[in-house]
């Protein structure tokens, strides 16, 4: 925000668009890419029954999480707006 307690402009809600999808698209490409390592070898191989469904449910649990995980850490610095808390003051790494 280019004034203290102003709106957005165009070009910063144009930009945070952008990272949000960013961080969807490329946490969906993770979490598909973590659940087809984990539990594709259950879906393609005939393997045994326990073991399959260890698999199978590794991969519904952890896939999600890399989900949740991965959008956090692309948004978390979203959220540091490079102002200091208090007006009239420097942010301390200055």
């Amino acid at each position: 925000m280019s004034t203290y307690g102003g709106r957005r402009s165009q070009d910063e809600r144009d930009a945070i668009t952008v990272e949000i999808g960013y961080a969807l698209v490329s946490a969906l490409f993770a979490a598909a890419l973590l659940f087809g390592a984990v539990a594709g070898p259950a879906l393609l191989f005939a393997l045994p029954g326990p073991l399959e469904r260890v698999l199978l449910n590794a991969g519904f649990v952890l896939a999600p999480v890399l989900f949740l995980v991965r959008v956090v850490s692309v948004l978390m610095p979203l959220g540091k707006s490079g102002q200091p808390s208090q007006p009239g003051r420097t942010s301390p790494d200055s």
